[in-house]
């Protein structure tokens, strides 16, 4: 608590980026601090300052000074070589810089395609050819032949179900005769936003009704889509269900029972905990909680949202997993975009699709940056013992971004253990990552607020582990002259009894040593202030 309370009231820091034409304040051993910098700090402060006089400009740049002569310290004492500072760096930066990897124009127009996709369902059916992730070019051609020839046999007028049932990777579209279960001949029944992987739902919607898609990619292999309706979504419901898993007569006539009880007027919830076979729901009273017209197998999900009214309940029905009986507890229908536009945003940062946004960041990059790749250099990509070339070999620059030169052996690193995509996939991986990294390392010189944020959080962490080796470590393991000062002063206390008043007396302690080092710190240092540039920020603020 210590720290993060440290943190928030030393935030005392200059950006690096001062304004050009700014005026410098002060010089301490001559290093100048600008009356802009000052200015940042001074007006960042002035809504945590709860009474007039410490509002105080002249006391302000005391407290600013000694600040400086602390973090000045802490380099000298070289606390930003400790590894632990280091890697608490690292994890800063990374989390700082999230908001500039992303495309915000990009990301607003993905919200509105997501909720697009939510206020309107599809309907369609696919083919899918499977594709390895590790597939090779002519691997990946002869998929995609393969699934084109399909779809012009579909255009030429075969029926696409039969097509699918015959050719298609998706096991559930053809009948299974060892279960009896019959083939959907690669329908998928209506789904919206987040039902689907992305490009599956991006084609999906791109899609006009009643026409067949091109062949598109996405994790599994290559997909040929044909779209059958888009219609207004009823939006999501919450339901409970009872499940008898026993799908012959016997359950039928078990599920029959329970029907009969519940036109009895028997309570759903007590019915579902005493005879519903779905563990997940049964001691909830059957609730399944909230989902959409796409979550659940096609003949529960076409049940669940015919029912009109809440507390209705549907007759005994089947799927595969058993007999079913559904009830509606709530509907929720699609909210107007201006109430559903955060918790969408929320939903899109956590999809999958934030990698399109990085993309499009990566995108402006490479037209933005100077990019070079010696073709020399490059060579080594075709080689079959790439990752077991020797070091010595691998010392030419491979890739180089504007001033930055990569070499072939930063590469080697980056591929050692990832063999599951072939080289020239991991070379563009390693490509954008590259970018990506000169990208972050230039953030300070090109994004001022992070620059500042930076230096901020850098100066306060040196400064929390300065704090620690010289003034509360001290405190409280210097028994010796923690005593000293509590006799010293024991009339201030009213007690002989150190053990009494051991709080406040390291407390007051710590203030004395910190005291005495600041006085030190001063003594060792050249301060000079501008007493011209003082008296002006007096007046703009009108605080002596």
């Amino acid at each position: 608590m210590r720290k993060l309370v440290l943190l928030v009231v030393l935030s005392v820091s200059m950006s690096i980026f001062s304004q050009k034409k700014s005026k410098n304040l002060l010089f301490i051993d001559g290093a100048p601090t600008t009356v802009s910098e000052f200015k940042r700090v001074y007006e960042k402060n002035l809504d945590a300052i709860d009474n007039e006089e410490s509002k105080s400009v002249t006391k302000n740049l005391e407290l600013f000074i000694n600040y400086k002569l602390k973090v000045k310290e802490a380099y000298k004492m070289q606390l930003d070589t400790a590894a632990s500072y280091k890697r608490e760096m690292e994890t800063y930066k990374n989390q700082l810089s999230t908001p500039y990897l992303q495309d915000t124009t990009f990301i607003d127009q993905l919200v509105k395609d997501v909720y697009f996709r939510t206020k309107n369902e599809v309907k369609a059916k696919h083919i899918l050819i499977r594709l390895s992730r590790q597939a090779l070019p002519k691997d990946t051609l002869l998929a995609y032949n393969k699934i084109l020839d399909l779809r012009e046999r579909i255009l030429k007028g075969e029926k696409f179900e039969q097509i699918a049932a015959k050719f298609s990777e998706d096991k559930s579209a053809a009948d299974d005769p060892k279960t009896g279960r019959k083939g959907n001949g690669g329908n998928l029944g209506y789904f919206s936003a987040f039902n689907m992987v992305y490009p599956f739902e991006v084609a999906a919607y791109a899609t006009k009704v009643g026409e067949i898609s091109m062949p598109f990619k996405t994790q599994f292999g290559y997909h040929i889509i044909q779209v059958d309706d888009l219609k207004p979504s009823k939006g999501e419901i919450e339901a409970a269900h009872i499940l008898v898993r026993d799908t012959t007569a016997v359950g039928k006539k078990q599920i029959e029972n329970v029907y009969a009880k519940l036109i009895a007027k028997e309570s759903f919830e007590d019915l579902a905990k005493e005879y519903s076979e779905d563990p997940g729901s049964k001691n909830k009273g059957g609730s399944l909680g909230k989902f959409g017209a796409g979550r659940m197998v096609k003949p529960f999900s076409d049940a669940a949202f015919a029912l009109e009214n809440e507390n209705d309940f549907t007759k005994p029905f089947k799927t595969r997993f058993g007999w079913h009986i559904i009830k509606l507890l709530k509907k929720h229908p699609i909210k107007p975009f201006k109430e559903m536009e955060k918790e969408l945003k929320e939903k899109v940062k956590k999809s999958s699709r934030m990698e399109l946004s990085k993309n499009a960041v990566v995108k402006k990059l490479k037209k933005d940056y100077l990019i070079k790749e010696p073709k020399e250099a490059r060579k080594m990509l075709n080689r079959k013992d790439v990752r077991s070339i020797p070091k010595d070999s691998l010392k030419n620059i491979l890739l180089s971004i504007n001033d930055k030169d990569i070499l072939q052996q930063e590469f080697i690193s980056f591929i050692r253990n990832r063999r599951h995509l072939p080289i020239f996939k991991l070379y563009e991986m390693f490509k954008e990552e590259q970018i990506l990294n000169y990208y972050k390392e230039n953030l300070i010189y090109t994004e001022p607020d992070y620059a500042a944020v930076l230096k901020e959080y850098e100066d306060g962490l040196l400064l929390f582990e300065l704090m620690q080796q010289k003034i509360w470590t001290k405190s409280s393991k210097d028994t010796l002259g923690l005593k000293q000062y509590f006799d010293k002063n024991a009339t201030t206390y009213n007690t002989d009894d150190l053990k009494t008043v051991k709080g406040q007396v390291i407390n007051d302690y710590q203030n004395f040593l910190e005291k005495n080092w600041i006085a030190d710190l001063r003594k060792k240092s050249v301060i000079e202030i501008k007493k011209k540039q003082l008296k002006k920020l007096i007046k703009l603020y009108g605080k002596e």
